[in-house]
């Protein structure tokens, strides 16, 4: 079987079957980046709440199942533009020292507003100051100039090129991402971003040298199993075992070993988290649901 490290998805918009699943199919470790709700968020209380879910109660429920989970956190680009957010960024430097945060991320752009360029920017320092890489989102609209814009943002940081993981690329964005040294991302979606197919093609044009791909599963129309599908199909294409291995295990790991956080070990947990368990209630007895009588001690 090969394993499997999913270095970019939601698993807080995911249910506990899909840890399961994904364990089957070769996943070991995950990446969780802090992003959006999917409706606007109305005070910096709300992101706390979510960042310390993403550094107690996933961890827990992923440890259930045999995975290491870890998370980036930052104040998103899209929720750069509101200013009810925006303060969030002065909470950002207590969280940043926590043992599970392997970068700081999602940072980028989705509309190319100033409000984003200044999220971006103070968040690359953020990165630098507490020696952490950071996971940039380049836009879904207009994403070469997206790019293009990133790249310089990131080229006055103090943060160098080979500590950013550019992420959300395609055919368009690929080579200049390449071309600027910081590490190439992919989502590879059921109907958007990228596919199997597009994504071999990349491969094979570009080799598997700093590429991650990840599922980027999250509460819309997303698989968690598109890794699995993705190595499947670079053996099936030509690809070897150990390019497959380097793309889906060794290059996340090498990346986000660059926090001096990542363990890969999963610790064994209590059967709750803070008086929670993932069960619902207790397990049914086979034979108090016949009537059947109790075998005899």
């Amino acid at each position: 079987m090969m394993r499997i490290f999913d270095p970019h998805i939601h698993m807080t918009s995911r249910t506990t079957d899909d840890y399961e699943a994904m364990h089957a199919a070769g996943v070991r470790a995950v990446v969780e980046p802090s992003f959006w709700l999917g409706q606007p968020r109305t005070s910096p209380a709300s992101f706390l709440d979510y960042f310390d879910s993403l550094l107690g109660w996933e961890p827990f429920r992923a440890a259930q199942y045999g995975i290491a989970h870890h998370c980036t956190l930052a104040l998103n680009p899209k929720e750069a533009n509101d200013p009810r957010c925006v303060p969030v960024l002065g909470e950002l430097p207590r969280y940043l020292v926590k043992d599970q945060v392997v970068a700081v991320g999602e940072i980028g752009y989705d509309s190319m507003t100033p409000a984003e360029d200044t999220a971006l920017a103070a968040q690359l320092q953020l990165a630098a100051d507490h020696t952490l890489p950071a996971l940039v989102h380049t836009p879904h609209r207009d994403k070469l100039a997206g790019l293009r814009r990133t790249l310089d943002v990131v080229r006055e940081s103090a943060l160098p090129p080979e500590h950013v993981l550019v992420d959300h690329l395609n055919e368009t964005t690929v080579k200049e991402a390449k071309d600027s040294g910081c590490w190439l991302g992919f989502s590879v979606y059921p109907d958007t971003k990228m596919d199997e197919r597009r994504m071999i093609a990349i491969l094979r044009a570009y080799g598997p040298e700093q590429v991650l791909v990840n599922s980027a599963a999250d509460w819309g129309r997303s698989d968690p199993l598109k890794t699995r599908e993705v190595g499947h199909l670079m053996l099936a294409e030509g690809f070897t075992e150990d390019d497959v291995d380097r793309v889906l295990w060794r290059n996340p790991v090498a990346f986000y070993a660059l926090s001096g956080r990542l363990t890969l070990d999963v610790t064994a947990t209590d059967a709750t988290h803070e008086g929670n368990s993932i069960l619902r209630g207790a397990p049914q007895d086979p034979d108090a649901l016949t009537g059947a009588p109790a075998p005899e001690a």
